[in-house]
């Protein structure tokens, strides 16, 4: 877990996602149905329910994965608002909108270092003939690099990433490494262990509350979504139910009864 001084709210800032009319339907169901909602106005945020209450495909809907049926999505970004919904994913991720396991593929050919190369360098050279023709990465690029390296011990980046945790932790890497604006991480630690856990909520944290990004999470592990976010949004069957700091959505009722169960206390 991340120290109590690190996840108490601050006062709500400007929301870095405004959604407003958002509908999506699969074969005439509608699976999700947002009239109105503000994201990354705290600097950590999660996003909560049980399984197959939309949403990751709410986060897919805001990186453009998914198209809209109806609705409208605007990024308040440092030129100002800018509306995404209706760009190709790769202008919402120039924009500074990113979602993890979205920002490049994991390439099983690569590295460590080089997958995390690709990701360092600006995305307007980001193609394997001209990274890789280059003469190297800048120095502050290859110090980034240098540093993520040290602070998850990753010691041998010269070799394939093997497991899954691994493959996990460099995909949150990649993703920090673009620098977003506003980060979507569905399911961070899942399949990391308990150090790793604690390291990514620290650095998560700690970017946040530095103002560097906004972040929106998604995790089924709930002790670590409590302590760690300022801002919970419970949604179920396709729409938000609940907002509200951790402890008030942990203890509401309707919460209790449609996710957490009577014994969760």
């Amino acid at each position: 877990m991340v120290d109590d001084d690190t996840t108490q709210a601050a006062a709500p800032g400007q929301p870095g996602l405004i959604l407003n009319g958002i509908i999506k339907k699969f074969a005439g169901r509608t699976v999700c149905d947002v009239p109105h909602l503000e994201l990354g106005a705290y600097g950590v945020e999660g996003l909560v329910g049980p399984n197959g209450a939309g949403k990751t495909t709410l986060t897919k809907l805001i990186t453009g994965a998914l198209a809209l049926d109806e609705g409208v999505i605007v990024h308040n970004g440092p030129s100002g608002p800018v509306q995404i919904s209706g760009l190709p994913t790769q202008q919402i991720a120039q924009q500074g909108v990113v979602k993890s396991n979205q920002v490049i593929q994991d390439f099983e050919s690569l590295t460590i270092r080089d997958s995390l190369l690709l990701a360092a360098t600006n995305s307007d050279v980001e193609r394997f003939y001209r990274v890789f023709g280059k003469a190297g990465p800048t120095q502050q690029q290859a110090d980034e690099i240098d540093w993520y390296l040290d602070y998850f011990e990753l010691s041998d980046p010269d070799r394939h990433a093997m497991s899954g945790g691994e493959k996990k932790l460099l995909d949150i890497i990649r993703c920090l490494l673009v620098k977003p604006r506003f980060l979507l991480l569905d399911e961070p630690t899942a399949g990391l262990p308990q150090a790793e856990t604690e390291k990514v909520a620290r650095l998560v944290a700690e970017k946040a509350a530095a103002g560097e990004m906004s972040v929106l999470i998604i995790e089924h592990d709930l002790e670590l979504m409590w302590s760690l976010c300022e801002y919970v949004h419970f949604l179920a069957e396709g729409r938000v139910l609940l907002q509200g700091p951790p402890e008030q959505i942990r203890n509401d009722p309707t919460v209790v009864e449609k996710y957490l169960g009577a014994g969760h206390a």
